[in-house]
């Protein structure tokens, strides 16, 4: 699918040079002499080579078409993660690499969506919350009402955050999964 320049956005794939790139960052010029123009930092998702770019706001660049399908995920190994479509009960498999720190979100039976460019599997996308328990905190300081001070934790799974004073160690709170950042405690 053709899209203007000026459409692309932050995560978007793009089929480019005979190759497939996510876009990493994106920034819209408007210079006061000569025609606006997209400035587009991209990954190649195969490479793992990023490439910058300009593009006119009047050319066009091709979206990568994705098709999406729910899976629920099963176990890993040294080198992968195992995914099953609850439909069809066909098994993929994922490389660590491609699915990054998301991998450590990742539990028994949690429904993901991967996404499929050319039938090959590339990439998912988690339930946008998700629920975590917290394995070590500091202890709040006395004094400290700042409403916007937060203190660092460290999940059951392993990734750091910030959550507010009053979370204590063995608390399950709701995570979001696209910014890594605390929503509220269950």
């Amino acid at each position: 699918m053709k899209i203007n320049a000026g459409e692309i956005r932050v995560g978007m794939l793009l089929e480019y040079k005979n190759d497939l790139w996510q876009v990493l960052k994106t920034q819209h010029v408007k210079p006061g002499k000569g025609g606006a123009f997209a400035q587009v930092e991209m990954k190649s998702v195969a490479k793992n080579t990023k490439l910058n770019e300009r593009f006119r706001s009047s050319e066009t660049v091709e979206k990568a078409n994705l098709e999406e399908t729910n899976f629920n995920y099963l176990y890993s190994d040294e080198n992968n993660y195992y995914f099953m479509n609850a439909k069809t009960f066909d098994q993929i498999e994922l490389k660590k690499d491609i699915i990054g720190e998301k991998g450590k979100l990742l539990s028994e039976n949690l429904e993901v969506s991967v996404n499929f460019y050319n039938e090959n599997p590339i990439s998912i996308e988690l339930p946008n919350q998700i629920n975590c328990k917290i394995a070590s905190t500091d202890a709040a300081l006395k004094g400290q009402t700042v409403s916007s001070s937060y203190k660092p934790a460290i999940l059951d799974n392993g990734i750091k955050i910030q959550v507010p004073p009053f979370i204590e160690v063995e608390d399950e709170i709701i995570l979001d999964t696209r910014t890594f950042e605390y929503v509220k405690k269950i």
